[in-house]
């Protein structure tokens, strides 16, 4: 009878997850070679390659792809069991911060796997502004914040970046008049941008929201009596991003970045490990810490 060890699959899912050894390695806290070696022994255990080695990438052969997905189903079983019988050592409350427009859809992934494992700490949810959310933060209301910003702050930690794009109704032709309409909440910190740029490429344009609701500029938009700005993988399957060969001047990029209070805790630590994983590895994540 031969049994899978539980470390080695973490590595082998993470470099599968991460696209190879060198930042599987970064992630797992561990050497290049402890996680190679790792994988040698997987493949020798089971007497099958997993990864094809033949190009300047790693990818997975058909064997690697079929255990891929057992090797999910298993670790989070693990996690399951390990986080319900050892539940009475994690309790607590952990407040996360996160813009309303980058909630979906990442965030109830990573908070469905943290619940599993660890099922008595209460988890609140706060949206808001970036702006909003690290004043938060530095007043002690919130353990752990994502935020929508061009470069970070300090003590900042970038997991993803994102284009920024005019987004309008489907079908919508408002983007098209002047002045520009434009639907932004007085705190979203996408407008200053957004206007910046309108007046760099002489655009005329006047505001048609006076509000702190980010739900209204978005009835506005939807209702194709003005345009905004919004990260092109939170435009809501109501709106579309404008093209870009509209005339319109193009927006960049925005880094989503993560900060956490001083000394986190290891439910504090785990989750920003879930959400690091989430949007530098694009997959379903899992808690890495061993069984």
């Amino acid at each position: 009878m031969r049994n899978l060890d539980m470390t080695t699959l973490r590595s082998f899912m993470t470099v599968a997850d991460h696209g190879g050894v060198t930042r599987a390695a970064t992630v797992l806290n561990l050497t290049q070679s402890a996680v190679s070696m790792q994988l040698k022994r997987l493949e020798e255990l089971l007497d099958v390659e997993l990864l094809d080695r033949s190009n300047r990438t790693i990818a997975l052969t058909a064997a690697g792809e079929q255990l891929l997905g057992y090797a999910r189903k298993i670790i989070q079983l693990n996690d399951e069991v390990v986080g319900r019988l050892t539940d009475d050592l994690y309790e607590g409350e952990l407040v996360l911060g996160v813009p309303h427009d980058i909630v979906y859809p990442v965030i109830p992934r990573v908070l469905k796997t943290f619940n599993s494992v660890f099922p008595r700490v209460k988890v609140v949810l706060r949206s808001s502004s970036t702006m909003k959310l690290h004043e938060a933060l530095t007043k002690g209301e919130v353990d752990l914040i994502l935020t929508t910003e061009g470069t970070p702050k300090q003590g900042g930690e970038t997991l993803a970046e994102v284009p920024l794009r005019w987004a309008g109704t489907v079908d919508g032709q408002v983007w098209k008049r002047r002045p520009l309409k434009l639907a932004f909440c007085n705190v979203c910190i996408f407008r200053p941008i957004a206007i910046r740029e309108l007046n760099e490429a002489g655009i005329e344009w006047e505001l048609a929201l006076d509000a702190d609701d980010d739900r209204s500029a978005d009835v506005l938009i939807s209702a194709d009596l003005a345009i905004g700005a919004i990260l092109e993988s939170s435009i809501p399957p109501h709106q579309v991003a404008i093209p870009n060969n509209s005339g319109l001047p193009d927006l960049g990029v925005q880094q989503i970045n993560m900060y956490h209070g001083a000394n986190p805790d290891l439910a504090q630590q785990q989750l920003a490990d879930l959400l690091r994983q989430a949007y530098l590895g694009g997959a379903a994540p899992t808690l890495l810490r061993s069984a």
